[in-house]
This record gives structure tokens, sequence and C-alpha cells, in this order.
């Protein structure tokens, strides 16, 4: 199976040179991309420097763009399967082979869960977890147990679709609604590291915002969304 590594990064000066050198040491069979969102640091100097493979987008397009550039790319150059995978560290690559697996078995999506056969600890983060799980389960039936992870694995039918049509990013609500259009979806047990370095976007007040903006999206706005370009 040909899969490509999709690296969005935005002002990843202090974790990029460690995730991709890891990556490319204990990982030489997987091809990657890292798609630099605009970034305002030396992010793209650095992989410059270092002769990594890199599509620099001219602005900050957000983890929509940046994920749909990936998509685009692996769509081009003909990739049987793409992961979604951060350039903060918190990924681990080791559980792609896994990921792969499930995409041969004729899943369509694989998400690394923390929640397979470990429990959500209690706190305002898991509870939003908690209710854009619920919501998901609510519109499509399925149960998604960790439907806020980032690593997500995509086959060669949903790479089209994430690369052709336009606000299609990388969200439980993108999922929720692919879900409920016929995608099959797996997860397999992952852990999941802490940031290194920088400063992630999802403060205690984003986090509320986004968990409201999904738990929207899911139970009405994704109702309104055309799926004839999609399923036929």
């Amino acid at each position: 199976m040909k899969i490509l590594v999709v690296i969005p990064a935005y002002n990843e000066e202090e974790n990029i040179k460690r995730v991709v050198d890891h990556l490319v040491t204990h990982h030489p069979e997987l091809d990657y991309i890292i798609i630099n969102d605009g970034s305002s640091d030396r992010t793209s100097e650095i992989c410059h420097a270092e002769g990594y493979s890199i599509v620099d987008l001219p602005v900050n397009l957000g983890l929509a763009g940046a994920f749909q550039t990936g998509m685009r790319y692996a769509a081009y150059h003909g990739y049987d399967a793409a992961v979604q995978f951060d350039g903060d560290g918190q990924h681990r690559p080791e559980y792609i082979a896994d990921m792969a697996a499930k995409i041969g078995e004729g899943y369509d999506i694989v998400i690394a869960s923390r929640f397979v056969t470990e429990k959500k600890p209690h706190s305002l983060r898991m509870l939003g977890s908690n209710l854009i799980e619920g919501a998901i389960r609510l519109i499509s039936g399925v149960r998604i147990k960790d439907p806020t992870s980032g690593m997500r694995m995509y086959n060669q039918r949903l790479i089209r679709v994430c690369a052709d049509l336009e606000d299609f990013g990388p969200e439980p609500d993108t999922v929720s609604f692919l879900i409920k259009n016929g995608a099959k979806v797996a997860e397999i047990q992952a852990v999941m590291d802490e940031r290194i370095a920088g400063e992630s976007y999802l403060n205690l007040g984003a986090s509320v915002k986004y968990m409201l903006r999904m738990m929207i999206s899911i139970l009405i706005i994704q109702n309104f969304r055309k799926t004839k370009k999609i399923f036929g």
C-alpha cells in the first residue's frame, strides 16, 4: 500500500525537525509531505535547509486549507491512503501500519484513538469529547470513541473527496457527515504524546468554542450539505 503522511505545520519551528527526523529514521518506507501553512516563524527555512519534502502556502489558510492541499498532493501522486499527522510531535508513526491494515480490510477512515481500550479521564475537554461522540452517534448511529483525535487515515476514495471539495476540513463534523453518507470508520488504540515545545491554539476558551462549533455543525449544518458530488 502506497501511503502518504500529510503534516500540516503552522509555526512549528521548535518541533518540525524532531518530528520529521523521527519519521524518516524509523519509518523510511513512508512518504511524507509537509504543508507549511503560511508560517511566520522559521518552519519553512528549517524544512528547506534539511531538504524535507514541503509545500509552502503563501498565506495561512488554516487546518482545512492545509489538509486539502495535502489531499490534493496525495490524489495527484496516486497514493492508496493518506494519514493526517500533526507537526507538533503528538502523533506516533508506529501506529500507521495498524491503520493501513484496517484500510486494507475495507474501511474508508481509520482513527488513531486514545479510548478504544482505555477510559476517558474526567476533565472539561473529555466532557466536550463525550458530547461530540454523542452527537455523532445520534446523527449517524455509529460510536466514535475519540472523535477529536487528529490522527486519521483516509483511503483512496476519500482522498479524492477531500481533495475536490471546498471547506472539507479534517474535523469531527466532517467525519460524522461521511459516516452518515456511507463511509466505514474504524478505530485503533493509540497513545498521544504531549506537545514538547510551542503552544497549542486550543486553550480553554478555544476548546469550548471548538466544541460548540462542532456540535452545531454535526447536529444542524451538516444536514444541509449536498452529497451528490461525493456519493453519486
